[in-house]
Order: structure tokens, then sequence, then C-alpha cells
């Protein structure tokens, strides 16, 4: 058979057999896989702000690449016509934390795995990669903690203060930034804390110079 008796033939327009019972199956368990990926992402996150809107994204998204699967494996012409409408999309979202991207990999090739009908695959597949992500986000966030502090002195040596200070209380710090104005010091540290108290914010604030101590969490993004 030539390419032209490919063409001729009714082989284009030939729709491969999917039941409703099949169709039904594959987005169950994109559905309930899909709200397993949101729950590792839940548990996982260690940004400032967790977003739902990015979860619920997840989700869609392991549904939408089942149906889309499903679609172009029954149907070359519909095949061919998805290639085309989705080369010409274009996404200008920024991913922001580097984690979110092992997770849209993941709703993804868990819609292409079921939609090819690996069942097996996705669901065992998914269920050791959320063990492993969850073991790894915990085990690192039982060794230590990060956070921004600012601080505002007023000269040197309330400055010179707050670093014993830090010295005594935190695992580790190291400055990034530090302005000088009429005003005083403004003095930005990255500090590294073990699980405990952060008492010596308040040890900070009673220094005499020091106008205010601020600590915030630490996504793993900074701007100077």
């Amino acid at each position: 058979m030539t390419f032209q008796d490919i063409f001729k033939s009714n082989f284009l327009t030939q729709v491969a057999a999917f039941s409703l019972v099949d169709m039904l199956v594959a987005m169950a368990l994109s559905f309930a896989i899909g709200l397993f990926i949101c729950e590792v992402y839940k548990k996982t996150y260690r940004g400032v702000m967790y977003s739902r809107s990015f979860g619920i994204t997840l989700l869609a998204l392991a549904m939408l690449t089942t149906l889309a699967i499903m679609t172009v494996t029954s149907n070359v012409v519909l095949s061919l016509g998805m290639v085309g409408a989705l080369s010409i999309v274009r996404f200008r979202t920024a991913i922001k934390e580097h984690l979110d991207i092992a997770f849209l990999f993941w709703s993804i090739v868990v819609g292409i795995m079921l939609g090819a009908g690996m069942i097996p695959l996705a669901v065992f597949s998914s269920v050791i990669l959320g063990v492993v992500l969850l073991y790894m986000a915990n085990r690192k966030a039982d060794t230590e903690n990060v956070y921004i502090l600012v601080l505002q002195c007023a000269d040197d040596e309330a400055e010179k203060k707050a670093s014993g200070v830090l010295e005594q209380n935190v695992k580790q710090f190291s400055m990034k930034s530090k302005t000088v104005s009429a005003g005083g010091i403004e003095w930005t540290v990255e500090i590294r804390i073990q699980e405990g108290t952060t008492q010596f914010i308040n040890q900070l604030y009673a220094i005499e110079g020091v106008s205010s101590a601020t600590l915030v969490s630490y996504n793993g993004e900074y701007m100077a």
C-alpha cells in the first residue's frame, strides 16, 4: 500500500471503539489521581502563600490530558487537528517555584498514561512518586527552616549587638543587603534555624537602637 492509497482509503476516518465504561473509568481515575496530586502539592508546598487555584489546575490538567489522549488515539484526523490547534497556544504564566514544574509534568504524564489505557502504571507510579515527594519535603522541613530577617537599626552599635544575638540563637545567617540612610541602617539577613522558638526576635527588638525586627518565611526567592 502506497502513501496515496492510504489517503484514498477510509483509514483517516476510522474511529477506535471507546466504550462508555472505558471513558468513565479513565475520567474517574484521572479525577482521583488529580486529587491525590493536589493533596501532595499542598503537603509539600513550602512557599509563602499556598495557591488553591494552582491545585485545581493540576486536577483539571490531569483530566484534560486524559481526554486529549483518548481523542488522539481514537481518530487520526482529530489528532492532526489537535496538534495544529495546540501549536498556536502560548502560555505566559511564570513558574516561580521550581517544584511546581514537576507537579505540572506529573499531571500531564498521568493524563497521558490514563488516556492510553496504562492504568496500573499510572496508579502505582503516582503512589510511589507521592510517597517520595512527601518524604523528601518532610525530611527537609525537619532539618532546618529558612527565614528572612529585616532589621531597622539606628547605628553601628545596635547592628553589632543584633549580630551577637543572632550568633547565639540561629544555626546560620548571612547578609543579603544593607542600606544606610539618614534614618539609620536597614539590615536584611537570611537565617536558618532548627524547629523551635523564635523568641530571639523579641531580644533583637529589645536592643537599644533597634526600631523594628521583621521575620518572614523564605520561599527561595530574593530580590535585592
